[in-house]
């Protein structure tokens, strides 16, 4: 039985969409087939984004001597 997205791990999301990418690059898919790999590979990246986000609002937040301070991160350009 294949897990659920909340019992996978980020990395095996990860990994699983990687080969759901794959597959689906080498156009060899029926279509209907095609369109449960696109379904699925959506879902896991909603999870894998949705589980970055979580870090980042986790990690936005520091423990200071004073309690907590928000800081900022800076992404690159």
């Amino acid at each position: 039985m294949a897990k659920t997205n909340e019992e996978l791990s980020f990395e095996e999301a990860m990994k699983q969409l990687e080969e759901i990418v794959d597959k689906l690059e080498e156009g060899e898919v029926p279509l209907e087939k095609a369109l449960q790999f696109y379904q699925k590979g959506m879902e896991l990246s909603k999870y894998c984004h949705d589980t970055l986000n979580k870090a980042e609002n986790q990690l936005t937040k520091m423990i200071t001597d004073e309690g907590e301070k928000d800081f900022e991160i800076k992404e690159e350009e």
